[in-house]
């Protein structure tokens, strides 16, 4: 399929051995989202929509949808206005706690969705068969080995792995050391992609040249040009170093919050105190575990509302990876790309 403004090839056309390197690494990447270049955009919750997915896809990457906390009825129409804005492949994020998990399968299906991403661990009985029948790929995110293999086993089609550098919800490890642990291991049996902490091309040489089948970046496209993040969201991203990026504190061990990175503000306090109150709750048995982990997603959708479509960073969410310190500046979703590609063939060229 073709469309206004693509990459016919991702090579240019004097290309040099950097790039011609570059195209052999990521090529089972390339073919396996049937995009011209093997990177994955982030599922960013209210960044990652119908324009910044439509505009990574037609830059040559492959946008993906944060369907995160929306309806079925929703994603429906998110789905079908991405698909008017970008005549090549996208995919869907899906949270696997998700109460309307199946629901959602089935609007992917309807939409012809040829790629799932399952986020938030082991997804529920019968998710995995349900999303494969549709003849759906299945990617699955892995922040451990042995999660990896037996997502493996249960039919993941890929797998990401994302290291602790990365902004939202992270797990305990870094980037490099679950590169070091998982793509020896599980690369040969299907495509892997490598996410977290990546701002530059000459990282995603060095993890394809470990065995990843391509990467996914999400802070380096907040500030893109087609991004609908508030100005005010934007020039936090572009202010902000590395070490402004922390993770939320667990604050009763009782209650497993998974942390999330983001620039500290006043958020960070009120998140703290936010856990708290539900603790007091579950004390009292008047909320079911299940039931307060939901209420804890529900706060940072709205937290994170706040900041990117209202432009609060202030008591808004301001997530972010530790690759924000290489944001500088607003610039378009293609001369991102760009620079990336270009990045990593001078790197491999270097290293030939």
């Amino acid at each position: 399929m073709s469309g206004e403004g693509l990459i016919a090839d991702p090579r240019p056309v004097h290309a040099s051995l950097g790039h011609e390197r570059l195209a052999e690494l990521w090529q089972r990447g390339r073919d396996f989202l049937g995009a011209d270049l093997a990177i994955l955009g982030g599922a960013m919750s209210w960044v990652s929509e119908r324009n910044l997915v439509a505009a990574i896809s037609n830059a040559g990457g492959f946008g993906v949808i944060a369907c995160g906390a929306m309806t079925p009825e929703l994603l429906d129409t998110e789905i079908d206005e991405t698909k008017k804005r970008t005549a090549r492949p996208f995919g869907v994020n899906l949270i696997t706690m998700h109460p309307q998990l199946s629901e959602l399968i089935e609007v992917c299906a309807k939409h012809g969705v040829g790629h799932v991403v399952l986020a938030g661990g082991l997804p529920p009985g019968g998710a995995i068969e349900k999303i494969k029948g549709t003849g759906a790929k299945l990617i699955a995110f892995a922040p451990a080995l042995s999660l990896a293999k037996k997502l493996v086993r249960s039919g993941a089609d890929a797998i990401v792995i994302e290291g602790m550098e990365a902004g939202g919800h992270i797990g305990p490890v870094s980037t490099s050391v679950l590169a070091q642990e998982i793509l020896p291991v599980i690369a040969g049996d299907v495509p892997v992609f490598v996410a977290g902490g990546i701002g530059r091309g000459e990282a995603i040489a060095a993890y394809l040249e470990m065995g990843a089948a391509g990467v996914q970046l999400g802070t380096r496209f907040v500030c893109a040009t087609e991004s609908i993040a508030h100005p005010n969201f934007k020039k936090a991203f572009i202010r902000a170093s590395a070490r402004d990026a922390v993770p939320s504190v667990q604050i009763d061990p009782r209650l497993p919050v998974i942390p999330v990175r983001a620039l500290k503000n006043k958020e960070t306090e009120r998140f703290a105190a936010k856990q708290r109150e539900i603790a007091e709750h579950l004390d009292g048995q008047r909320l079911e575990m299940a039931e307060a982990q939901l209420q804890i997603e529900h706060y940072w959708a709205g937290a994170l509302r706040r900041a990117v479509i209202d432009g609060d960073v202030e008591t808004g969410s301001v997530m972010a990876g530790q690759s924000v310190g290489m944001v500088t500046k607003e610039q378009p979703l293609g001369e991102i790309m760009a620079e990336l590609v270009d990045q990593a063939a001078a790197a491999l060229e270097a290293r030939a």
